[in-house]
């Protein structure tokens, strides 16, 4: 498939990074090149933008960042697009994890706040090297309903099982205009709906005045099919879920495997 690709949508936890949480040589390679020769690089994540500063910086190359599931912009160091949950939502939410005694992680741009902690935060805190802010939803809601804002995204992190279940309970539409999908078995992300990867993916391209068609997008879970779908060649990783497999245009090697750079040699440099 020979085309005149513009833009590289790429998540980045079981995508880009490998196992051990390290962009492979081969992967980093690749994209260099891409770049090199005019292609915009984004990175595309559940991530919040301080999560994906080191990414990028080992990289080495300026990214677009489509943080928080695609609900949070970058380019350049400027917001290009924040879209919000209502307050009210993440009050329903959050009282449906406080049920199952599940802590509430919230994002709000470059904030991160989470209601309680628990082994899953601890994790998370030490891969992206931050600390979470504890804080109540009630207070935060308050605080955003004066501001007439909200946040970015929410997410649960729990055992699948749990996360299954609460999953299907978002979507019986009580809890507002909410989308929600997995990013890995034990994460449920959720935000607005209509405000998914695939949305942030055409936002971006309609900034750089380049059709979707132009892009290739790489993805591995729940969360990434709407990328996949959007974009003109859908990239799915040999370790993605099988329903992302049989939704993408081509499967490539695993994230292990330095796929991406399979994928771009095949089709970016046939």
């Amino acid at each position: 498939m020979k085309r005149d690709w513009k833009l590289i949508c790429v998540d980045v936890d079981g995508t880009l990074l490998d196992d051990t949480k390290k962009v492979p040589k081969e992967a980093a390679d690749s994209l260099r090149a891409a770049a090199a020769a005019g292609v915009w690089i984004a990175l595309v994540s559940g991530r919040m933008p301080a999560a994906l500063t080191p990414v990028e910086k080992e990289l080495g190359i300026s990214c677009i960042k489509a943080c928080c599931a695609g609900t949070y912009i970058l380019m350049d160091g400027q917001c290009l697009s924040s879209v919000y949950l209502p307050a009210g939502s993440m009050r329903a939410i959050g009282a449906l994890g406080a049920k199952r005694g599940i802590p509430l992680w919230i994002y709000r741009e470059e904030d991160w706040f989470v209601t309680g902690e628990d082994a899953l935060v601890r994790e998370e805190s030490a891969i992206i090297g931050r600390e979470p802010k504890i804080a109540s939803v009630e207070e935060l809601a308050r605080a955003w309903d004066l501001a007439g804002t909200g946040p970015n995204k929410l997410l649960f992190g729990a055992d699948p099982k749990a996360i299954g279940e609460i999953g299907q309970e978002l979507k019986s539409g009580s809890y507002g205009e909410v989308e929600a999908a997995r990013s890995a078995d034990m994460y449920l992300e959720i935000y607005p709906k209509g405000m998914n990867k695939g949305r942030a993916l055409n936002i971006i391209c309609e900034k750089l005045n380049i059709d979707s068609s132009q892009a290739i997008a790489f993805g591995d879970q729940e969360l990434d099919t709407p990328m996949i779908e959007a974009a003109g060649l859908g990239v799915a990783m040999g370790n993605a879920i099988e329903e992302l497999k049989e939704k993408a245009d081509y499967v490539t090697g695993t994230n292990n495997e330095a796929g991406i750079a399979q994928a771009l040699g095949r089709y970016l440099n046939p």
